[in-house]
């Protein structure tokens, strides 16, 4: 079993920056592909930033640019930096993994931490 902790969410100014983390634990060496979502109030779950350990990223359009997501090496880390936030940017932030080779819509990740709370005031 493998258990996500997700880190790092405050309230932030609009500009600012903060850095998420997601601490694994239990059997991670099957883990291959690791992503950030968020939900906000009133709307669906999205895809923020994935990452496999073949290299390959994917951004949301709206992030491109200001996000960065890392992991350590083995994986039982990962982080999402977030710069330049903006209000639209307030939502809950889930770190998720995945056993799949890539994925990238969250139906495909098998684990998924609690979430924590992005709160960007402009």
């Amino acid at each position: 079993q493998v258990r996500l902790l997700e880190s790092g969410g405050d309230l932030v100014q609009a500009g600012g920056s903060l850095r998420l983390s997601c601490a694994a634990s239990g059997d991670i060496s099957n883990m291959n592909t690791k992503a950030w979502f968020r939900q906000a109030p009133g709307k669906q779950r999205e895809l923020v930033a994935a990452i496999s350990s073949g290299g390959p990223t994917k951004y949301l359009d709206s992030v491109k640019g200001r996000f960065a997501i890392s992991g350590d090496n083995p994986w039982n880390s990962q982080y999402l930096q977030m710069n330049s936030l903006k209000p639209e940017d307030t939502a809950v932030y889930f770190c998720a993994a995945s056993t799949r080779p890539w994925a990238s819509s969250d139906g495909a990740y098998e684990y998924w931490g609690q979430g924590t709370q992005v709160t960007v005031s402009s």
